[in-house]
Formats: C-alpha cells, structure tokens, sequence
C-alpha cells in the first residue's frame, strides 16, 4: 500500500517537486503553478489556497485556488466562493487514495470559508470521473476553444475570411498592436472591460490592482490595441512557458470606430504572438454552456479553434446558503437596473 502524506500548507510544499509535478503532467496549466500561487497572494482582495498530496514521497496531486467575495456587506457574504482555475495539477499515475485523500482535505479546509468551490477545468478529467462524482464534485458542461499555434501563417488561414479582412481592415486604417505597461493605458483599457462587465456580461470584474500587478510579471501579458493615440481594446494573457497562452480577459469599443475591429484585433494580437514564440496553442478560457446563446462564442468561433468540453465541477459546501445567496444576489442585481 502506498504511503500517502497530505501538505496543507504552501510552507509544506517544496518548489522543485512542485515544478516536476507541472512540468511532467498531462493536466498542467498556468494557473497550478508556483507563479499563480505567489500572485494570487501579492492581490489584497483574494485569499489564496494551496493543498497537495504525495505518495511515496513523490508529489501526486496539487489544488490552486483562491477565495472571493464581491459586493456590500450583504452581497459579500451570499458570494463568498472558491474557484480552482484550470482544474487539477495530477500526476498522470495517481492513486484514487491519493486523489481522494486530496479532495476530502480541500472540501474540509474550504467548508468554512466558502459557499461553493467551483473547479475551471481546461483539460479533459474524464479519466477521474468517477472519483469526482463519489466526492461529490458535480459536473457542469462548459465549452471552450483551444487555438493551435504551429507557426502565424497557419494561424492566418485558420482564421474566418471575416476576420483576416477585419484584421487588414483595421491595420490598414490606423489600429496599432501594442503591449500595455503605463498606468495611463492600462487605466484606459480596465475603464472599457469594466464597462463591458457592468453593462453586458454583468460580472464583477478584478480591480485595477489585479492588472497593475499582472504587468510586472515576465509570465504575463496585456496586448492593446491603440487608435488616434489612445486605447480602445485589449487583451491580458499568461503563459505557461512555451506551451500554451491563455487569454483571461479581452475586450475593445466595438462599433464605436469606422472599420477598426478592436476586440478582434486585441485577440489576434495575442495569437499571433504565441504562433511567432513557439506555443503550441491559446487557450480562449471559456465559450459558455452548450444549447445556450452566447454571442461570446460566436465571436470565438472565428478564430479557427477547436470546440472543446471540458466542463467545470461544482461542490457545494452549504447548500442551504447556496440557495438563498443566489435569490439574493439575484434581487442585488435587479436592484441596480
């Protein structure tokens, strides 16, 4: 039988085993990494959480998250949630003990603290479906498109003949590709994805404080797209080393500049330097749930991706809570219309 040892605290996890765990796993992604962790740590507004599993002295398993809340008072305590971005960082060769052990302690440590803990999966945990299920973990059907990135040529003609002309259209007519940095830019681009999540997507939305520290990062990446000296658009993105790219967040004033494309721009951008830096693929994070409209999707659809499901996973650790913190959340809303 297999020694199994549980580390509940980052102090208990040492980074080299930590970094051979990320490096050899089939289910790797930024955002299990020590990078992730010590950034979600650095933000005043989210409390982060790491739990790991070894068998035989050989790390396994690892859970990164972070804790949120957003709102009033009122709204602060029906939305407290924990949400594991990128699922689980596993070894291909875990125990079920293992995972098991791993997924009891997180819904143990995470019960007081949380409402719900929510797993963002952006690879396929079908393997492990049935450890899941027994623990409770319920799955939810979440599509997203995964962009292969071989080289910028193959990318360019992955592309709908909507989009490459929409691309020419706006270089030609003034749009600039450029990487945010000042604060003057980077203020104005969260001033447009702001409004965006206030008025459309209708979620709350990180602070300034998550992109001003972002930039500082050489994992990370905020692409603008600049007309008549000021930002209309853009796109944050992280790297996991040379593999993939994901793009957190994007977003441009569409519509509101003859022939300059912004959104479509500020996605390509960020394409376009994955394919010119040797990533195999960008991750979209997320195209919405199948057989409901979602016009995020179909703007993502024409950037020649591959239409994946990998779902995400919902525990929830007070349904009583759960219930009531949705109506009231849902009345908050309805409130400010």
């Amino acid at each position: 039988m297999n020694k199994l040892k549980l580390h509940t605290h980052i102090s208990e996890i040492e980074r080299e085993a930590w970094k051979n765990l990320l490096d050899n796993s089939p289910y790797a992604s930024f955002f299990q990494s020590p990078q992730c962790y010590e950034f979600y740590a650095s933000l005043s507004f989210m409390q982060p959480f790491v739990f790991a599993v070894s068998e035989d002295d050989v790390l396994k398993g690892l859970v990164c998250g972070y804790i949120i809340a957003d709102g009033g008072m009122i709204k602060r305590y029906f939305s407290r949630r924990a949400i594991i971005p990128g699922g689980l960082l596993l070894a291909e060769d875990i125990s079920d003990d293992a995972l098991t052990l791993l997924l009891n302690h997180t819904k143990k440590e995470l019960k007081h603290k949380a409402i719900y803990i929510e797993i963002r999966n952006y690879k396929d945990y079908s393997t492990h479906k049935e450890i899941l299920e027994i623990n409770h973990f319920l799955y939810k059907q979440h599509l997203n498109f995964h962009v292969k990135t071989y080289d910028v040529d193959s990318c360019i003609k992955q592309l709908s003949s909507t989009k490459r002309r929409d691309i020419r259209v706006a270089l030609r007519n003034g749009a600039e590709i450029v990487q945010l940095k000042g604060e003057k830019e980077l203020r104005e681009y969260h001033k447009i994805l702001h409004e965006l999540y206030t008025t459309k997507i209708k979620l709350p939305l990180f602070p300034y404080e998550f992109f001003e520290k972002l930039t500082k990062n050489d994992w990370a990446k905020v692409f603008g797209v600049k007309y008549e000296g000021k930002i209309i658009g853009g796109s944050t993105c992280v790297f996991l080393k040379d593999k993939i790219i994901y793009e957190w967040f994007v977003c441009g004033l569409d519509g509101r500049f003859k022939n300059i494309y912004s959104s479509t721009l500020a996605t390509w951008a960020a394409i376009e330097y994955a394919a010119s830096n040797g990533y195999k693929y960008f991750d979209m994070m997320g195209a919405g749930k199948p057989n409901e409209g979602y016009g995020v999707r179909e703007f993502k659809s024409k950037f020649g991706g591959e239409l994946v499901e990998h779902g995400r996973l919902l525990h929830i650790t007070k349904p009583f809570m759960y219930t009531i913190g949705k109506k009231v959340i849902e009345y908050l809303k309805g409130r400010k219309k």
